[in-house]
């Protein structure tokens, strides 16, 4: 990762994914003395937001989004 001019470090993608980090969340920069640290500032998750920690990576069915969709859609 590189410092911009701003001072703003872009997260790489699959740190955000692993850690479930999303625009809007909010961290802080922890000072260990020799390192620095990118520590989630724990607030109060949403009711949504904890379903969907949960549930996340359980799913057990190959069907396709589409296929899914057009289940929820039928009559």
């Amino acid at each position: 990762m590189r410092l911009n001019s701003n001072g703003q470090v872009t997260i790489p993608i699959e740190l955000r994914r692993k850690y479930d980090l999303r625009a809007g969340d909010e961290v802080d920069v922890v000072d260990d003395g020799a390192d620095l640290r990118i520590v989630r500032r724990e607030g109060n998750p949403t009711r949504g937001r904890l379903l969907a920690r949960r549930i996340r990576g359980k799913a057990t069915t190959t069907l396709t989004t589409d296929e899914l969709m057009g289940l929820l859609r039928a009559d």
